[in-house]
């Protein structure tokens, strides 16, 4: 007997509350979602990590990480902003054990895995290796480098890091920072100095409690003359005693958004002498006389700025799939309404068209960000290599330089782009989950506001999506003069092919291919990079200058760098997929048709304004969205579940693996709000219910009822 006449069987011998219950569970529900599957799950958590062994290494992780007692995480939310400081602080001995014992690749990974379960945490560990060290790495000579290595920076004794760059009163400009370092060569010492208000060193994480160094970004003068934002290294606390150092004011900002395991802070500099040698002087050199050296290529010093960027590109795509984890799983078992041939079965959310359009297309994009990320990330690990190698004189410098220019630009939109898309996307799956979305247990109310930091720190995200469309008018200039460009904007060499051009498919349904795709956003991108070059260039006729024609453009700028955002990560995606092979690939086109398509659909303005696609095209494009959001909502759990994220990395009731989402759910809020005697019920309830009203006796039982017979007294 095989297992479903087995099955078969069994169900002869239930009632029709038994059946209705063993129907609706949602253990079986989510059961049924992964039994869907068309490929093999694990093949596919290989291919998005990097390799079957990246994939072992991180479950290890994983599992580490969640047995380790002080990482602790099912009372998160329950805990005040001190505790979940020290908290904070705890971490930090188990993390430096992993960093004194592991690779440096090895280690980025387990960091990985961490920004996903504590990313306050992440941050505040994150402020000194990967801010305050990495300050020090891109900054400091090498024997400066050395000096702060051997005095503890690396292995973190002696002292501990902060990053001072941000003030109250600056933010994404630099240089416009206000703090002076000021060079007194009579004692062959600078001076820090904070001289107004607004000169405050603010949002300084680790600085309100923790940090005893900062790597300060001051204006350097020397002899009455400015020579721009440098890098200094401050002492602020004695190590060991923790007391100020004199000329040094620090203090809390206070409760936050989120993330308020880090103790950010505000400094003040009174005068604050340090040695010359604390000037870090890789690039920029003051001499025992007074003698300013400024490196040949001042683009150089840009490289290490770009690392947080691109980070922020692939932390945009898991932060995406743990919030389409919850939501996607959640959607799979609750059930809503029934229609009037299911029984009393209710429908799946998950089975609604609405919904599929609500996730699908998010679930798509998560995929888009995550290739992109990938490739973000190879493309700075190689031109950081040919950075470091090169000097002035070299005879590909020029190369170098390009590719340094496309990767700042290209990191600017899409760090500004994929936060939003992230942030857009925690909103939607906590919203798409309903009243419960609304708790603080579910995790998405504590995802969104530890995320929402991502669209305005290491620049706000519309500044550097201006920052992008800025390169892309300069991009469309030097292609009109004949300039080959890099890669990224190459289509801008094309300009003559691509202007005019609309869709040659044969017939409609020929449009769903990445090749039409992919044309499609080119040509939409030429134009609309044409006509903010074309504005920005009337600007100039008109007689301003390039600052000011840039900032009158604005608009065109900003609309031209999230056309070609969305088109670059429709055709990073495109080449991913295309390098995979078997049944993952039938899959991945799919959730690569979608995102494709869905972009398209939510761009449809440009597409029908430069007639690359007709109306009767763009509807055709809207029945085929709906049409693959059904295709990939069939495989949507066994999408999610190749993110191998783990309950604990969840770390949400409706994101249960087992699908088992009420009995989790119920059991986390009993236990985190245990029933006792009321707490304010003597002081508060009791007084304001037994207070003296007139009238207030209201001991009729009847409570003001009509009587029964009150009808037949009126007849």
């Amino acid at each position: 007997m095989s297992a479903q006449q087995r099955l078969n069987v069994l169900k002869q011998h239930l009632t029709p509350e038994q059946e209705l219950a063993n129907a609706v569970d949602p253990v079986n529900s989510m059961k049924e979602e992964r039994a869907k599957a068309s490929f093999d799950i694990s093949e596919l958590t290989h291919l998005l990590d990097g390799g079957k062994g990246a994939s072992e290494l991180r479950e290890r992780m994983m599992l580490e990480i969640e047995r380790d007692p002080l990482f602790t995480m099912h009372d998160i939310h329950d805990i005040s902003k001190n505790e979940l400081r020290e908290r904070t602080m705890e971490k930090f001995r188990s993390m430096i054990h992993h960093l004194q014992n592991e690779s440096v690749d090895t280690f980025k990974k387990r960091m990985e895995v961490i920004s996903l379960i504590d990313p306050g945490f992440w941050t505040r560990f994150g402020v000194h290796y990967g801010l305050f060290v990495g300050a020090l790495q891109s900054n400091a000579s090498p024997g400066q480098l050395s000096y702060w290595f051997e005095k503890g920076a690396l292995s973190l004794s002696g002292m501990v890091g902060c990053f001072a760059m941000t003030e109250i009163g600056h933010g994404s400009n630099v240089p416009g920072l206000e703090t002076t370092a000021t060079f007194d060569e009579a004692s062959d010492q600078f001076i820090i100095h904070t001289p107004t208000l607004t000169a405050t060193k603010w949002w300084i994480g680790g600085a309100a409690h923790s940090a005893t160094h900062a790597s300060v970004f001051a204006q350097l003068i020397v002899n009455g003359k400015r020579y721009g934002t440098k890098v200094f290294v401050v002492p602020l606390r004695d190590p060991k005693t923790y007391n100020l150092l004199p000329g040094v004011n620090i203090g809390d900002i206070g409760k936050k958004m989120g993330r308020d395991g880090i103790d950010n802070g505000w400094i003040q500099f009174t005068n604050v002498r340090i040695p010359r040698g604390y000037m870090l002087q890789k690039h920029t050199k003051v001499s025992r006389s007074g003698e300013v050296i400024e490196p040949k290529l001042q683009q150089l010093t840009y490289g290490a700025l770009l690392q947080g960027r691109v980070a922020m590109v692939v932390d945009s795509g898991n932060v995406s799939k743990k919030a389409l984890t919850i939501a996607i799983r959640y959607a799979a078992v609750r059930r809503q309404f029934a229609n009037s041939k299911a029984n009393g079965v209710e429908t799946k959310l998950l089975d609604y068209p609405i919904h599929q359009r609500r996730l699908m297309p998010l679930l798509a994009q998560a995929f888009a960000m995550h290739f992109t990320g990938s490739e973000m990330s190879a493309m700075y690990n190689n031109m950081m290599g040919r950075l470091e190698s090169a000097g002035p004189n070299d005879p590909d410098m020029a190369e170098v330089l390009e590719m340094l220019k496309e990767t700042h630009a290209t990191s600017a939109g899409l760090k500004a782009f994929c936060t939003w898309n992230c942030l857009n996307t925690i909103e939607q799956c906590r919203q798409s989950c309903g009243g419960h979305g609304y708790s603080a247990y579910t995790g998405l109310a504590g995802m969104y506001n530890d995320f929402a930091v991502q669209c305005t720190w290491e620049g706000d995200n519309t500044i550097l999506a201006l920052q992008s469309g800025r390169y892309l008018i300069s991009s469309y200039r030097e292609a009109v003069a004949g300039k080959k460009l890099s890669p990224g904007v190459g289509y801008l060499n094309n300009l003559k092919t691509l202007i005019g051009k609309k869709c040659n498919a044969a017939k409609v349904e020929d449009i769903v291919t990445p090749e039409v795709i992919i044309e499609g956003w080119q040509v939409v991108c030429a134009n609309v990079v044409k006509n903010a070059a074309l504005e920005f260039e009337d600007c100039l006729k008109d007689g301003l200058d390039i600052d000011d024609a840039y900032e009158q453009c604005s608009q065109s700028r900003l609309y031209a760098a999230r056309l070609h955002s969305y088109g670059y990560l429709f055709r990073r995606f495109a080449e991913g997929v295309a390098k995979v092979e078997g049944e993952l690939k039938s899959v991945l086109m799919d959730v690569c048709l979608l995102y494709g398509l869905y972009t398209i659909e939510e761009n449809a303005g440009a597409f029908l304004q430069y007639e690359y696609f007709t109306p009767k095209e763009i509807e055709y494009i809207r029945a085929q969205t709906n049409f693959l959001c059904k295709a990939v909502r069939d495989q949507a759990i066994p999408l999610v579940d190749s993110f191998n994220l783990t309950d604990y990395i969840v770390n949400s009731p409706l994101g249960r693996h087992d699908g088992n989402v009420y009995v989790h759910y119920f059991d986390q809020v009993k236990r985190q709000n245990p029933q006792g005697e009321h707490p304010y019920f003597d002081r508060l309830i009791k007084p304001m219910l037994e207070r003296d009203i007139d009238g207030g006796d209201y001991d009729d039982e009847a409570a003001g009822l009509e009587s029964d017979d009150s009808d037949d007294e009126t007849d």
